[in-house]
């Protein structure tokens, strides 16, 4: 954002700027395009101009949106934000934070989307966006926690598979992680968004030999010889008793 601004002294434009931006003045970057001129006995002749330019930051804009967001469905609340080394915390107080929430997080989750998106458009630094309000995303998070533990254990007393209600990413990753870390049972997505939902299974093992114990060729009547003969071998090679000669095949031939 850019233009000119006049007052009756450099300061006095500055302000003028950073009113017209809706931003603190430290954040305008101006050129002085005339000085202010008095004339005689010290009357002003002419107002100081500038040019005043304003870069906000990928945060600022964000912050923006979102504020609009919130004046336009009628909420008053105060928009705070926290860095974090791999993500952005935006945190929204105020009287209404059910209204901001929605069910399950749905409404919450909806707008996060929308300033995440509006935060990385034509940015080729990607920066996670996380919104939050009255504390929700913590204590949905115990609330995942207890739900995939107790889901956990009924699988494994059960030892059948069980499938949670569809999630959206952030939720199911909480539950994968809470599931990897019990013994027993393991978890997979399955299903396309929005319904893509977490089954948690229970580990099959198989039987395992007692150690030690070898397998026996030994019967009651003595050791058992091996056979390393072919069926063919077995089958048409085996001596003809004296009483089968002449019947049979060897029957119908004439000498």
């Amino acid at each position: 954002m850019e233009g000119i601004f006049t007052g009756k002294t450099i300061e006095e434009a500055v302000q003028a700027a950073a009113q017209s931006f809706g931003v603190e003045e430290n954040k305008i970057l101006y050129e002085v395009l005339e000085e202010p001129k008095k004339g005689f006995l010290g009357i002003l002749k002419s107002e100081a101009k500038i040019k005043a330019v304003y870069n906000p930051t990928k945060i600022e804009i964000v912050v923006d949106y979102l504020k609009n967001i919130l004046k336009n469905l009628d909420l008053t609340c105060e928009v705070t934000v926290s860095e974090h080394d791999d993500y952005t915390l935006i945190n929204i107080e105020g009287d209404d934070v059910g209204a901001i929430i929605g069910r399950r997080g749905e409404t919450l989750d909806a707008i996060q989307y929308l300033v995440s998106m509006v935060a990385n458009r034509d940015s080729h630094d990607y920066r996670r966006i996380v919104l939050d309000s009255g504390g929700y995303r913590e204590k949905r998070k115990n609330t995942l926690i207890e739900l995939a533990t107790k889901i956990s254990n009924s699988v494994l007393k059960k030892g059948r598979s069980s499938a949670l209600e569809p999630m959206n990413p952030y939720e199911r990753r909480i539950i994968h992680s809470t599931v990897s870390e019990i013994e027993g049972v393991y978890s997979r997505s399955i299903g396309e968004e929005p319904y893509r939902k977490v089954v948690i299974y229970p580990v099959i093992k198989k039987p395992e030999r007692p150690r030690g114990e070898r397998k026996n060729y030994r019967n009651s009547e003595g050791p058992r010889s091996l056979d390393l003969k072919t069926s063919f071998e077995r089958d048409y090679k085996k001596p003809i008793p004296d009483k089968d000669i002449g019947s049979g095949l060897y029957g119908k031939i004439d000498i």
